[in-house]
């Protein structure tokens, strides 16, 4: 699979690299390090106290977020496969200390309530390089950007997002993706989601980057 860069001209339909938040970055990075790293798979914690109580979160909520109540919590560990896409009602922004990857499609492309996996497209972050992830963008768990590598990943996303799902009766045409609160789930029938009952209707293979890594 072709692995491009966020600096890329294509990348600016999924998202954008954000400049201009120097110090805040400075005062994440080594907190985001210090987080725990699982020794296979991912763990993911929608809010980290310790990342919560940054004067950079401060910064994330006035500056990336228009003054909206925000959350920065982690997505760590080692993983090459797709398995699934979500996407919320509003950007996700990305930062770490090591490179990694992110697989991407758009919402347009869904068809007929399906998406077929040849849409995705990998993009790699360097280290150190805070990405805005658009609400139209397609995301799931990073990837790690080395045969041997892993990965420990800010997750800043307007607060309460990832809690509890609402209890709803389903009346929307998207309510058979919702997964968690702002969060709409799209699974491939390999996945674990999808055994536990996420929306199966990702089509295609179920990527995995590890041999182009």
């Amino acid at each position: 699979m072709k692995i491009e860069s966020v600096f890329d001209p294509a990348f600016a339909a999924y998202g954008h690299v954000v400049t201009g938040l120097e110090d805040a970055k400075a005062e994440i990075l080594p907190a985001l390090a210090a987080t725990p790293l699982p020794e296979a798979g991912t763990a993911y914690c929608p809010q980290d106290e310790t990342l919560q109580a940054l004067p950079a979160a401060v910064q994330v909520s006035e500056h990336l977020f228009g003054g909206m109540p925000c959350q920065l919590g982690w997505c760590n560990g080692r993983n090459t496969k797709l398995n699934c896409l979500e996407y919320h009602r509003d950007s996700e922004y990305n930062l770490a200390n090591e490179d990694f990857i992110l697989l991407l499609a758009r919402r347009e492309e869904i068809v007929d309530g399906r998406l077929d996996t040849a849409k995705v497209r990998a993009f790699k972050v360097p280290a150190g390089t805070l990405v805005e992830v658009y609400a139209t963008t397609l995301h799931y768990a990073p990837c790690q950007a080395a045969k041997d590598g892993s990965f420990r990943v800010l997750v800043a996303l307007p607060a309460g997002t990832n809690g509890p799902k609402p209890d709803i009766t389903p009346r929307a045409d998207e309510d058979g993706y919702l997964w968690a609160c702002n969060k709409w789930l799209l699974a491939h029938p390999d996945s674990a989601e999808a055994a536990q009952g996420a929306a199966a209707v990702l089509t295609g293979e179920n990527l995995d980057i590890a041999g182009s890594l």
